[in-house]
Formats: structure tokens, sequence, C-alpha cells
């Protein structure tokens, strides 16, 4: 099993902004107004306190999971975003959130290929809940689907990016 200490400070990094980065390239593939972002922003929300809550939840996720609750962590994150996205447009956040995931699905299987397999399922089932959390395309919640085409492509894509079949 791997640990922090089995990673780089770069590579750590990486773990760490894999959650969100899930989660972005969800939201981003079909904004769903300030309602539906709240919704998906609490669904990860969720989904990181489960994965640490579960008993027979990976240990690398839940590692992971323990950086995030920390001030450092935290902040570590969002300045890693923050600059990963400067001087990008909206339009690039999808596909540089996929690509990240991409990177860490590598990463993954490099430095720790007993753990890869639980994390990505993690990451994929994160992105899945993120995906349902808000209907997309009705109006004042009537219609519209729980999950849109967009938001099916991007599951799609994320798997993919994680070496996982779609």
């Amino acid at each position: 099993m791997a640990t922090k200490a089995s990673f780089t400070a770069e590579e750590w990094q990486r773990l760490l902004e894999s959650p969100m980065l899930a989660a972005m390239a969800v939201t981003a593939a079909d904004p769903s107004g300030l309602f539906g972002l709240l919704k998906e922003g609490f669904a990860a929300s969720r989904a990181l306190a489960e994965a640490k809550a579960d008993a027979v939840s990976n240990e690398l996720v839940r590692s992971v999971v323990a950086d995030l609750e920390t001030s450092e962590g935290r902040d570590s994150v969002r300045d890693g975003l923050k600059a990963a996205r400067a001087g990008g447009r909206a339009a690039e956040v999808k596909p540089r959130a996929i690509d990240g995931l991409r990177h860490v699905s590598a990463l993954l299987e490099a430095k720790s290929p007993a753990d890869a397999a639980a994390f990505k399922t993690w990451l994929a089932t994160l992105a899945e809940r993120v995906a349902a959390a808000s209907k997309e395309g009705g109006f004042l919640g009537f219609g519209g689907v729980q999950v849109s085409d967009a938001e099916k492509a991007t599951l799609a894509e994320i798997s993919a990016a994680l070496s996982r079949t779609a």
C-alpha cells in the first residue's frame, strides 16, 4: 500500500487535486446555474466525507481525503488549480481537468499499481455522483434530465482518462 511518503511533493499535489479535477470536468461539461453548481459541489464534498468514513475505503484514498481536510491541503489544491487555469478560458477547464486525470492515472499505475484500480474507481464514482446531483436542461427544477448527454460524454472521457472501460 502506498502512502504519502511514496510520492514526491509534486506527485502528491496531483493526487490531492484529482477529486476536484473529476468534479470540475463534469461541472464544466454542462453548467447548470448557481443552484446546480452548489448541488454538484455538495455531492463532491459528500463523496469525500463518505470515503473518509468508509472502513473498507482504500488507504490511499483516505490519506488524500485526510490531507484535503487540513487547511494546508485545501490551500495547496486551491493554489495548484488556480495556477493550472491561469490565463485559460472557461472552455479549457474540462480538457485540462481530463488531462490532469490522465496524468494521475499514469502516476498511480507507475507508483502504486496495487492502489490504482481502487483510487481510479473512487474518482470515477465521485464524477458520477457530481453528474447526478442536479437536473440539467429544465426550468426551475421542472423537466430536464438527471445526467445530460454532455455529462455522460464527459463521464466516458473521465473513464478513458483513468484507463477504465466506459
